[in-house]
């Protein structure tokens, strides 16, 4: 299990890897930060709809390792996440807090990105066994934000996207993290274990 685990580590580098790849191979594209931006956001999306999968994939499988594995992915989507915000801040904003400011305040999909991103912080500093134990019960209130989280990510991609006019690709995400959401809802969590218990 370790080295699978290690195994799988390295994969969810893979994302960071290839735009490095890209970078020193000069294929990132017209214009790079766009290139950069865009992709860090669609595998922090990525991860956040795998870290939700654990749940259920414990559920049909009835194996507890999937558990094992949340933390890590959900840290992983809080590192794409901090590479996304950082290279818009950076790239974009010029490190200029008030410039930033303004722009979270006048664009909707920023706003709802940077709360996005401020929502995250949270949980990732509390993944860990200390404050597991510190936190207690409150430590799975504090976590269930993650359902907040799969919200106003989906609405910042949404707006996104909408104002490209292509709006294909939000609604498959939404209906991922929509299904896998509401394998939480007891009467569909019985129900998927009522399935399973039959086969």
């Amino acid at each position: 299990m370790n080295y699978l685990k290690s195994a799988l580590f390295l994969i969810s580098l893979l994302p960071l890897g290839r735009l490095v790849w890209f970078g020193f191979h000069d294929d990132l594209g017209a214009n790079p930060i766009e290139f950069v931006t865009r992709s860090t956001g669609t595998w922090a999306l990525v991860f956040l709809c795998i870290t939700l999968a654990m749940t259920p994939m414990r559920l049909l499988t009835r194996r507890t390792l999937w558990i094992q594995w949340r933390r890590m992915f959900g840290l992983f989507c809080f590192f794409y996440a901090c590479l996304h915000f950082s290279i818009w801040f950076w790239l974009d904003q010029n490190l200029d807090l008030q410039t930033m400011w303004a722009d979270v305040v006048k664009r909707p999909f920023i706003t709802m990105g940077f709360l996005t991103f401020l929502l995250l912080i949270p949980l990732a500093l509390t993944s860990n066994n200390w404050t597991v134990k510190k936190l207690g019960r409150r430590w799975s209130s504090l976590h269930k934000l993650v359902y907040v989280i799969a919200c106003t990510a989906i609405i910042h991609y949404w707006w996104h996207k909408a104002g490209k006019n292509d709006l294909e690709t939000v609604f498959i995400y939404a209906a991922i993290l929509a299904f896998l959401i509401s394998c939480r809802i007891p009467w569909v969590k019985r129900r998927i274990e009522r399935l399973i218990s039959i086969s």
